[in-house]
């Protein structure tokens, strides 16, 4: 369904005023069989998304996001039993960013209309959560550094889909976002996704001691993109819409995707700062082996506790390998 673009500020804007204490409530359209409502509550008079998930029971030991602008609540509305949970602004968060947060929302159940509500509080869960991820990063465009990271990122996770690998396998691999040591937990290992623009070596930036660690996820491969900038290029907006498209007819990976680019810190109402467009100079991938240029906590002496660091692709000793036989390895095709 298509909603009115003003559906939340008409609302809001209606149950605005001082006093009283509890919650005011105006009923918007439903997403499928999950109500939804529109809120403030008094006396503090921050807006709020209210839905509702039938009898669906919350585990005891769920904890609800909050933070970073907005808090999350279980509720008894209306005294039935039914669950609801309320997504509220916090008093210090950005107007702009909740209205975005509660559009966002309401367009992730919609697209889910069709499931039940057990589905769809996973779905709403699991869309706030990707919000406090971004929140987490300042709610700004991503730098130009991490505009290089995420196209490099996506670019791996097409080759991966290309390779063989199911699309939602691959969507659901890509822990990078949600604050995975590496970018990808495939089969039995990871893959590390690092990307450039350099000309000189293919430079490489370690983010912890444990970032190249494969003392608990092995085998462990690192794939170095040369990108370059060209007008026949492709913007990141493209590459996600690259992306998009090949999720098209799997509604789970759309919805990994979905999340995954937004706790990376991706908005489509961004879209237009990301203006340079890139293609692959130059792919490499390397197992993380005996030799391999790493720091790691058994290779520190006692008392250093973290480091970042710089490598150099280009001086790995050994030959690079073919992803194909790195998703062999890895157990996954």
């Amino acid at each position: 369904m298509v909603r009115p673009s003003d559906e939340f500020l008409l609302a809001w804007r209606s149950l605005s005023g001082p006093g009283g204490s509890g919650w005011r409530t105006i009923p918007i359209a439903p997403a499928g069989m999950c109500p939804l409502a529109a809120g403030r509550r008094a006396p503090g008079n921050e807006e709020a998304l209210l839905a509702c998930f039938g009898t669906v029971t919350l585990p005891a030991a769920e904890n609800l996001p909050s933070g970073h602008g907005f808090n999350v609540e279980r509720l008894d509305l209306h005294g039935d039993g039914r669950t609801w949970l309320a997504l509220t602004r916090a008093a210090s968060g950005s107007q702009e960013l909740f209205l975005a947060m509660a559009r966002d929302m309401t367009y992730a159940l919609d697209a889910e209309s069709g499931s039940g509500c057990t589905r769809m509080l996973r779905v709403f869960l699991g869309r706030v959560r990707a919000w406090q991820e971004f929140m987490r990063r300042d709610g700004g465009s991503l730098t130009p550094e991490s505009e290089i990271g995420l196209v490099g990122e996506l670019k791996l996770m097409s080759d991966i889909v290309a390779a063989g690998v199911p699309v939602a396998t691959a969507a659901e691999a890509w822990v990078g976002p949600l604050g995975g040591i590496q970018d990808f937990e495939l089969g039995t290992g990871a893959i590390e996704a690092k990307t450039t623009l350099s000309t000189a070596g293919m430079p490489a930036r370690i983010g912890s001691l444990q970032q190249l660690d494969d003392s608990t996820r092995k085998p462990l491969f690192v794939a170095g993109r040369r990108l370059r900038l060209a007008a026949s290029g492709k913007a990141l907006p493209e590459v996600i819409a690259d992306a998009r498209t090949a999720t098209a007819g799997d509604p789970e990976a759309r919805r990994l995707l979905s999340d995954r680019l937004l706790a990376a810190g991706y908005l489509d109402m961004h879209a237009d700062r990301y203006a340079r467009k890139f293609i692959t100079d130059k792919t490499s991938i390397f197992e993380v082996v005996p030799g391999f240029p790493r720091l790691t906590p058994s290779l520190m002496p006692p008392g250093v506790l973290s480091a970042m660091y710089d490598i150099d692709l280009a001086a790995v000793p050994g030959p690079a390998i073919l992803l194909h036989d790195a998703l062999k390895k890895l157990g996954i095709l």
